[in-house]
């Protein structure tokens, strides 16, 4: 009786990753024909439990998974923004100080109004986030004074 020479997986495997993983057993074999098999079948093991960790670390961030929505300041007064829970309202301030915007949401169960900042030169927009499923009302101020309060509508679904 023939042995095979690779013993199937008790789990259903899709094929490319059996011949990607036949392929790279028969090279560490013939490479290192030292090493007994046990060993070398461990270390393929680890190398591509190893890969699909140091993959799933490129994943992106936890969060809504949405891009961000983007509207100038001036297009805000009486808008109705929707967003999707965990997603972000970036607010271009235009030749105004992003740092000069302040903000309030009726409902802070809602939204939240995220401060702009400017770190070492890098300007960063205010914004608003979703944090769970309503309606709210959000006031922007701008604190240089001299410019009209803006009020805008968010509603935030899933």
């Amino acid at each position: 009786m023939v042995r095979p020479h690779f013993r199937p997986m008790p789990r259903p495997i899709p094929r490319s990753v059996r011949h990607v993983a036949r392929a790279t057993l028969a090279a560490t074999s013939a490479a290192c024909h030292h090493v007994p098999m046990g060993i070398a079948k461990r270390l393929l093991v680890l190398g591509v439990a190893g890969a699909v960790l140091a993959l799933s670390a490129c994943a992106a961030p936890a969060g809504s998974g949405f891009p961000p929505v983007k509207a100038n300041v001036d297009e805000l007064q009486g808008a109705r923004v929707g967003l999707a829970v965990g997603q972000l309202l970036s607010i271009d301030t235009g030749d105004l100080a992003v740092v000069s915007y302040t903000g309030v949401v009726a409902d802070p169960a809602v939204a939240r109004f995220i401060a702009g900042r400017d770190e070492s030169g890098t300007l960063y927009n205010p914004g608003i986030e979703g944090l769970s499923v309503g309606t709210t009302t959000v006031v922007l101020s701008n604190t240089d004074g001299g410019i009209e309060d803006v009020t805008f509508t968010v509603h935030v679904s899933h």
